[in-house]
């Protein structure tokens, strides 16, 4: 058996997955990460909506309101969305604009850039700072945050990596706390955060510092991944990018379509409230589950050719997002960055593909999907002004 866990799956799991939903639609990876995966998108779909059955809480951090169940889950969603509302999210729309504008503008007089570094990650990080307050001065503060907490997914392969990863994380929640009672939060998410109320309940420091974590990692790195993934599928399938450029349209479909095919975030995780059979196979109650989502968007059972990428594809029934109560809170502000972000992109770049040799490297964390770094080399639709000869 390949190790999953590699960088040459990570890079192409599709194969593996294809594979697995035929031959061992549950396999179980033995200690130290002692993890059962599902591989099909029934499978999955049930382990993502029947909380009943399959509890969301698992080995995580504590007061992450997504690794919560009802009723504390229903409370906590409750508050949450009155300050994370579909209100506030358009009215961010001329802003990220603003950001995305910036950003390029910084590499037009290049004919190549680092579409990580340079666009991918600063737009969602720029934009959730500025929602919560943060000066742009605390935005390395605030990408070093993001890295420690993405690399806790290393904890589950044990050994030296995992006690790093924990100790590293232990002392970036110290500090994220401290900032926490440090900043004064006027007209902001944060504000809004701590005026929630809901049947007279408000959300504690405890459980502000939790979504304050989940924010500064979730709501950067889905937005960087989809990004990521859509440039690669572009520049892989230049007959869906003409596609695209003739029929801007389309632009809603083929994000929902980079979604499906390169899920930015490839597996949740469950832990069964008992034991449950799936596909013939005992899982234990409180073991750790992972409903591999990124497999279920590749099953032939739900989708007609999966592994083709097809921008107006219809239906589209994925589940890079989640499913069920616990549908991805931010996949309204993702997308929006990446409508945004592709459309600048397009209208900028009348070509682009990629300027390294070398395959890449994914992201530093086991659970999601995409490049670290992706040099990508372009030409613009129409050539800057050459300055005038004294």
């Amino acid at each position: 058996m390949q190790n999953l866990f590699s960088d040459e799956v990570r890079r192409q799991p599709f194969d593996i997955y294809r594979q697995m939903r035929k031959s061992s639609p549950v396999f179980h990876v033995p200690p130290p990460f002692d993890g059962w995966m599902i591989f099909d998108y029934a499978a999955v779909k049930w382990a993502l909506n029947d909380h009943e059955t399959f509890s969301s809480r698992v080995p995580a951090p504590p007061n992450w309101f997504i690794f919560t169940d009802p009723p504390n889950h229903t409370k906590l969603r409750a508050l949450i969305s009155q300050a994370f509302t579909p209100r506030m999210v358009a009215n961010l729309e001329p802003r990220i604009r603003e950001i995305s504008g910036e950003l390029l503008d910084r590499v037009m007089a290049r004919d190549e850039m680092d579409l990580v570094a340079d666009y991918s990650t600063p737009l969602p990080m720029r934009v959730i700072s500025e929602m919560i307050g943060m000066p742009p001065e605390d935005l390395p503060l605030f990408q070093r945050w993001s890295n420690t907490i993405l690399k806790l997914s290393y904890t589950r392969a044990g050994g030296e990596d995992a006690a790093s990863a924990l100790q590293a994380f232990m002392a970036a929640a110290a500090e994220m706390r401290d900032y926490l009672e440090e900043v004064q939060p006027k007209d902001n998410l944060l504000a809004q955060l701590r005026a929630a109320e809901v049947d007279g309940a408000r959300l504690t420091r405890e459980e502000i510092l939790g979504f304050f974590q989940l924010l500064v990692v979730a709501g950067q790195e889905t937005t960087t991944g989809l990004l990521n993934n859509a440039v690669l599928c572009l520049m892989e399938n230049p007959g869906e990018l003409e596609k695209l450029r003739r029929d801007m349209d389309q632009l809603p479909s083929a994000i929902e379509e980079v979604l499906r095919y390169r899920s930015p975030l490839q597996w949740m995780m469950r832990t069964p409230r008992r034991d449950v059979e799936v596909h013939g196979t005992l899982i234990p109650a409180g073991k750790l589950v992972l409903p591999m989502i990124g497999s279920a968007n590749h099953d032939e059972a739900q989708f007609t050719e999966p592994d083709r990428f097809d921008i107006r594809r219809d239906p589209n029934a994925h589940v890079a997002f989640g499913h069920g109560i616990h549908f991805c809170l931010g996949a309204p502000l993702s997308r929006l960055e990446a409508r945004i972000g592709l459309t600048d992109i397009l209208q900028r770049f009348r070509h682009f593909e990629p300027a390294g040799g070398e395959a890449w490297k994914p992201r530093p964390a086991l659970h999601v999907y995409g490049p670290a770094s992706l040099p990508v080399r372009f030409e613009l639709q129409q050539a800057p002004p050459r300055a005038a000869v004294p």
